[in-house]
């Protein structure tokens, strides 16, 4: 078969194994990512469709770069430096003392002498940053506060990767080429370069672009811009990701952040599936049955060193235990550039290329457990704590706040929306804001009962606050917050029962209304309607209640819960025989309906 047929054939075969293994297992809750490497086994392993594995993994390594490329877009300057504790102090901590644990264990094991079990232990202290992000992606936890910590120390652990390699040359001694600090000084002229580029070069070449309207430039920029960065990386020694994922902050704050991200997405998931498949691809089923008593035993335990290290160190970071069991069950697995440092100590020969093989099946193989460790860790968590996000309110201050994105905020944010006004929502719940998100609305999350999460939601610019928390207790808090630090707001609220928007009207709340009041008149005149009533007169019986109703709480504000019983129908109302209730004409009565028990007919 030629070559041209045979990349086709195999590109089919990719595909096909994505198409069918994805839905699968996602159906099965056993994840997209475990999907993938099952289909790179059956394909490749198994009945060997596809024999060179490996270099189909170097070309979708592209779906790692971009990627990171799409994190940096959502990662802002700002941002990231508020991430440098967890970066440089948790992410150093997790490399630096996972990495001499298991060189300690590779030592003790007798496997390699001291300078190869340094490799081994600090490659595999590495994790995979395209599975755990994965991972992340498909539960919706990028944004949250375990999500955000993970992300830290997996970029950390991209950065790593220099000295480690650095490492590596002075552990080979006269046998390595090049010095570790020119190495050094040129990743940093490297990422130098890259910023000053980002910052002056980018965003006039996207605008260039613009101006001719040529789409397909657009996305051949975007294009350009994602390899161009991760190659300059390269070539200064650096990963490639971590070039995508600076040029990616360097257009965080650029107006065409999200056009960017949309052109790159289709090539993402794409190529990022492509990549998991050949991971599947490339393990060598021989090197595990010829080691399968030693890979049985390895793996477990190199497994769990790192979890319960990982699990500490996060504690130790004042992480609740619920968000330290996750990431300590999300990053227990070796990483992509272990493949990468195993690969360049056998060549130095620091390690046997059969150990190399060795190691990089024990890091593949850890690989494949780690969707099935994250959906175990999910039967350690304890109690109900309240998941938490990390609060950006980039964007906010409409002339609308709303606080709470309940049922009764979705509807009356349709309302507003479509009457061309603009509203900034936040909610405290992160399913809520997840569900949201994926339905393509911004919600911000914050807790409303926080003056400074008011503040920063733009609460001294809005003209109108809505109140829209589902519980009565939160609504009380935020209400009595908002009137004591901002008397001048204008205050609409949903209040919770009769009693509830007593105590609203009470306070002087500017409005207030019961959620079930509108949906219970409009159930009562439709089954009106379906009993026989004509459409108009079942209109007038509901705003006759209305207005009873109305009547009853003013009542009830100044005379207490008792008062208006005279307003309410306990017993139907029965006209004269045959005779349908009418309006009685009466221009100066300041209620135009009447009692349907007063109603006469016209005889």
């Amino acid at each position: 078969m030629s070559a041209p047929n045979a990349l086709f054939t195999e590109t089919i075969l990719l595909l096909g194994g994505a198409v069918v293994a994805a839905p699968i297992f996602k159906k099965l809750g056993l994840g997209t990512v475990l999907g993938y490497l099952a289909a790179g086994i059956v394909i490749g392993p198994v009945f060997h469709g596809i024999t060179d594995g490996e270099q189909i993994l170097n070309v979708a390594e592209l779906g790692v770069v971009f990627l990171l490329f799409i994190i940096g877009l959502e990662l802002k300057p700002t941002r990231l430096w508020q991430m440098r504790r967890d970066i440089f102090g948790l992410g150093t901590a997790q490399v630096v003392v996972t990495g001499l644990a298991l060189t300690a264990l590779a030592w003790f094991s007798g496997v390699l002498e001291w300078r190869g079990s340094i490799v081994a232990g600090f490659g595999l202290a590495l994790s995979s940053t395209a599975f755990a992000m994965q991972i992340l992606e498909d539960d919706g936890d990028v944004n949250t506060r375990y999500g955000q910590r993970s992300f830290s120390v997996l970029l950390f652990q991209d950065l790593a990767i220099v000295p480690l390699l650095a490492v590596v040359t002075i552990l080979d001694g006269d046998k390595g080429s090049g010095s570790p600090l020119v190495d050094f000084g040129i990743s940093v002229a490297a990422i130098g370069a890259m910023i000053i580029m980002g910052r002056y070069l980018l965003t006039p070449l996207f605008q260039i672009i613009a101006r001719t309207g040529a789409r397909e430039a657009m996305i051949a920029a975007a294009l350009f811009v994602v390899m161009g960065s991760a190659s300059l990386m390269q070539f200064a020694g650096l990963s490639m990701a971590m070039g995508a994922f600076l040029s990616g902050v360097m257009l965080a704050e650029s107006s065409y952040r999200h056009e960017l991200e949309a052109d790159i997405e289709p090539f993402r998931g794409v190529l990022l599936a492509i990549f998991f498949i050949a991971v599947g691809l490339s393990l060598q089923l021989q090197v595990l049955l010829d080691n399968v008593l030693f890979i049985i035993i390895a793996v477990p335990i190199i497994m769990a060193v790192k979890s319960l290290i990982i699990y500490v160190l996060c504690r130790a970071a004042r992480s609740s235990h619920n968000d330290a069991v996750r990431i300590a069950f999300l990053l227990p697995q070796g990483g992509e550039f272990g493949f990468v440092l195993f690969t360049t100590a056998a060549v130095a020969g620091l390690m046997p290329g059969s150990t190399a093989s060795l190691l990089v099946a024990i890091v593949t193989l850890s690989m494949a457990l780690t969707p099935l460790g994250a959906a175990l860790s999910k039967r350690m968590l304890t109690g109900e704590e309240h998941e938490e996000l990390n609060e950006d309110f980039e964007g906010a201050g409409a002339d609308v706040l709303m606080v709470g994105f309940s049922r009764f905020g979705q509807i009356a944010a349709q309302i507003l929306l479509a009457g061309g006004r603009s509203v900034t929502v936040i909610d405290f719940s992160a399913d809520r804001i997840r569900q949201a998100s994926s339905f393509g609305f911004r919600i911000y999350f914050g807790d409303g009962t926080r003056k400074d999460v008011l503040r920063s939601a733009g609460i001294d610019r809005a003209k109108i606050v809505l109140v829209c928390t589902q519980k009565k207790e939160i609504t009380d808090k935020v209400v009595e917050l908002v009137q004591a630090d901002y008397p001048q707001t204008t205050l609409f609220v949903r209040s919770y029962d009769r009693i509830h928007s007593i105590e609203l009207r009470n306070k002087g709340v500017d409005y207030e209304l019961r959620e079930t009041l509108e949906s219970g008149l409009l159930f009562g005149r439709r089954t009106l309607e379906a009993l026989g009533v004509t459409e108009i007169d079942a209109y007038e019986i509901g705003e006759d209640i209305r207005k009873r109703d109305e009547a009853r709480l003013v009542l009830q504000v100044s005379e207490g819960l008792q008062a208006g019983q005279d307003l309410l129908f306990s017993k139907p109302i029965h006209p004269e025989p045959l005779i349908k209730p009418k309006r009685v004409p009466d221009p100066f009565d300041d209620d135009p309906l009447v009692s349907r028990s007063d109603a006469t007919a016209d005889a």
